[in-house]
């Protein structure tokens, strides 16, 4: 296994990952992000794991917040999408991923690490018990369509 920084080179599996992680994104939205994630590296970040024989098997995503919930400092490292194929979890690769943006978020001068996930996602939550995430709290978000 090989935890390493995304690059141009990695966009096609990491596209297939973004698009199993989110469906309903559109693929112009998930190729203009990717591009601003390898853009911008002082506050955002991905990283890709490499799986001996297998490629491209895994992948988180994070920023630097200014706030996070439960977090008491500025700015906060975030994760916002981490995603391993079903077929290499519970292996340790997602916790590989998510060392590797800790590290990246204390030298962006964080002391702090946050994320989410729905609460329908059992996996996800266990993940990030067993990596030492605490629950900060539970937030419902509600949307209006404003729309005439």
């Amino acid at each position: 296994m090989n935890v390493r920084p995304a690059e141009p080179r990695d966009q096609v599996k990491w596209l297939q990952m973004r698009q199993a992680l989110w469906p309903d994104c559109p693929l112009d939205k998930h190729r203009r992000e990717m591009d601003e994630i390898l853009q911008n590296s002082q506050s955002l970040a991905a990283f890709i794991c490499e799986y001996a024989g297998a490629g491209l098997v895994g992948f988180l995503e994070a920023s630097l917040r200014a706030h996070a919930e439960g977090c008491d400092t500025s700015p906060v490292g975030y994760i916002e999408g981490w995603y391993v194929d079903r077929k290499y979890r519970r292996q340790g690769l997602g916790g590989a991923l998510a060392r590797a943006a800790e590290t990246w978020a204390r030298q962006q001068g964080c002391l702090e690490m946050a994320s989410d996930c729905l609460v329908a996602n059992r996996a996800s939550l266990a993940a990030h018990r067993a990596l030492g995430f605490e629950e900060a709290e539970r937030l419902i978000h509600f949307r209006k369509d404003l729309s005439p």
